[in-house]
């Protein structure tokens, strides 16, 4: 038989019915005063937790709404959407510092709560009348981390199930196929299927692209309804079919309306990740082009003067020297040196290893035109 652990009672607080006074103390009038500043004290304590707690719902209300914003904003493709993504960005950091700093103020007070003492009002409390709800706790907002760490699992776990509910077409067959795979209604599936889709436009495949599309957007509002009636998503995905198939017009609209919008967002996205491959393929090849001296033959070609790129692309050493001889020596050498940084000419090398003519250093040219006049 187990003992009944006392220790709970050794810190309590009934200091109203000491008898310890002074003689010319009125010994009731000192323990109203005592009980009455013990429950002010009770109640700012109380008043004090209620607001740390009230602040830290709103800054999580504000970091889910940021997040959602922000979500919204990373397949927009306007340079506007670009800067306003950034702000964003800059705000939901902001918001998750202060979201832990309140979580940490929430924790402390909590600890300091356990350790006050009982006392008379405490102990007078009814312990058992209240009812117990079996809800869902609180769960703390995840890392960034953890979040990718948790989409990275389910994906590989349930690629080729995602794949499969986004080729689907008809209402039925959706939701029979979550019927049958219910672990599929949540954030990752939905936030695959968007990657998933932008891929397939990356891959000029519009037609697949957009089908997908779809059924991201139905994946979307099943969630959409899971928060407004507050309930787990796998718990509500019939009621979304059940009123899309029998839906009214306007519901039919709205669905329609959002469809469109995020196939545009879509498109928006997949052109700007082209273009960053695009971007990232030149100084690829940029950075191969370099000559020893790290300039770009390229670019130094086109910097030459007219008569100077004609030279190169004639290849004529005699018109060379001419178009030396009258330029200005300093602008002149400057040129040819580029040149040389760049690998359009190897300097001290007439003949390469293959036994091909190589173009000369601005010394060199400089020379034979002076032995030529000479002669």
């Amino acid at each position: 038989m187990s003992r009944i652990d006392y220790s709970v009672w050794d810190h309590i607080e009934v200091s109203d019915d000491e008898d310890d006074t002074h003689p010319n103390i009125d010994t009731p009038s000192l323990f109203r005063w005592r009980h009455q500043a013990r429950v002010e004290r009770m109640e700012e304590f109380q008043s004090k937790g209620e607001e740390i707690n009230k602040s830290l719902m709103e800054c999580r209300r504000k970091l889910a709404e940021t997040q959602k914003k922000l979500q919204e904003l990373s397949v927009a493709s306007s340079d506007d959407a670009k800067t306003e993504l950034n702000k964003v960005q800059a705000e939901e950091k902001k918001l998750k510092k202060e979201e832990r700093d309140w979580s940490k103020k929430m924790e402390e007070h909590r600890r300091e709560e356990k350790k006050m003492p009982w006392n008379v009002d405490t102990l007078s409390r009814d312990g058992f009348s209240k009812s117990i709800v079996n809800v869902k706790p609180e769960v703390g907002q995840e890392t960034e981390e953890e979040k990718e760490q948790k989409h990275k699992t389910f994906v590989e776990k349930y690629e080729k199930q995602i794949k499969h509910f986004g080729m689907l077409r008809r209402w039925d067959d959706s939701q029979k196929y979550l019927s049958d795979n219910p672990y599929l209604v949540c954030e990752e599936t939905a936030n695959y299927l968007v990657i998933m889709c932008i891929d397939l436009e990356v891959e000029e495949k519009h037609a697949l692209m957009e089908q997908v599309a779809h059924q991201t957007i139905v994946m979307q509002f099943i969630l959409e309804l899971a928060k407004s009636l507050k309930v787990d998503p796998r718990g509500c995905f019939r009621q979304f079919f059940s009123k899309i198939k029998t839906a009214d017009q306007q519901y039919q609209d709205a669905f329609n309306d959002e469809l469109e919008s995020f196939k545009e967002r879509v498109r928006g996205r997949a052109k700007i990740r082209i273009e960053k491959a695009m971007k990232e393929l030149e100084e690829e090849e940029r950075q191969k082009r370099l000559g020893p001296g790290g300039l770009d033959p390229v670019e130094v070609y086109e910097s030459l003067p007219a008569e100077m790129q004609k030279c190169f692309d004639d290849k004529d050493i005699q018109m060379l020297q001419e178009v030396i001889s009258k330029m200005d020596p300093t602008e002149a050498k400057q040129h040819m040196k580029r040149c040389i940084d760049s690998g359009l000419w190897v300097p001290n090398a007439k003949v390469d290893v293959e036994g091909k003519d190589e173009e000369p250093t601005y010394e060199e040219v400089k020379q034979e035109q002076e032995e030529t006049k000479k002669e």
